[in-house]
């Protein structure tokens, strides 16, 4: 039987880490970014790098209602069963709560928390009547450590750490796992031009062998929380 996993923001870091992993399991792939050229790019890549694995793609910026409702439309479109979420979309804006623009925190909670929900939404219920399915959701070290300079990014990764813990308490019964991931400092985009050494960070594709590791597992254990840090510290 095919497989299919749905990894949101799929082209750059960790998310195209996962899907690397996947698709050399011999997963299809189901992705979105806001850059349809780097969307393009990737299904090039990992098609001819992986020939067995097809990648499937809508350009989407799920900070956005609109944006989000057409994607969930266009991979609901695809009638296909989808065997693994990973809610990997996310936004970082520095600042402190009593300093940061007043966009910030629905900027943040949209893109941070809100695509994970409505995502989740549409999709579990397919995994919950099959009882089967696995949906990790990308938070990070701010879910449990207040950072200063972290401002409304760790409140949004506050509360996708809170929405995976009750999720996984609603489908403990049906089958479906459900996985935190709470990785720290990652060598991505989102550090370009910081005066830091490459071995100060963890791999994105440490990342992605430890979610595909909990996957892996058998249906009679789950992981609920994987909790990962560079060897040396937070920065």
């Amino acid at each position: 039987m095919q497989q299919y996993i749905l990894v949101t923001g799929g082209t750059k870091g960790i998310g195209r880490a996962v899907i690397e992993q996947f698709a050399k399991a011999g997963f299809h792939i189901i992705t979105c970014s806001r850059n349809e050229k780097d969307l393009k790019k990737l299904k090039l890549e990992i098609e001819e790098r992986y020939t067995f694995s097809k990648v499937f793609y809508q350009e989407a910026d799920l900070s956005d209602m609109g944006s989000l409702k057409n994607f969930i439309a266009y991979v609901k479109g695809l009638k296909v069963r989808i065997e693994v979420i990973v809610n990997n979309s996310g936004l970082f804006i520095p600042g402190k709560v009593h300093e940061e623009d007043d966009s910030a925190l629905p900027m943040m909670i949209n893109t941070n928390l809100y695509s994970a929900y409505y995502i989740t939404k549409a999709f579990v219920p397919d995994m919950k009547k099959r009882r089967s399915g696995h949906i990790f959701n990308m938070c990070s070290t701010a879910s449990i450590t207040p950072y200063t300079n972290g401002g409304s990014y760790c409140i949004s990764k506050y509360a996708l750490l809170g929405m995976s813990k009750v999720l996984r308490e609603e489908m403990k019964e049906h089958g479906v796992r459900v996985t935190a991931i709470l990785p720290g400092a990652t060598l991505t985009a989102s550090w370009e031009g910081v005066d830091l050494p490459p071995e100060r960070f963890m791999r994105a594709d440490d990342v992605a062998m430890a979610i595909y590791g909990a996957y892996t597992m058998s249906p009679n254990s789950v992981v609920e929380e994987i909790l990962i840090r560079p060897q040396l510290g937070d920065i």
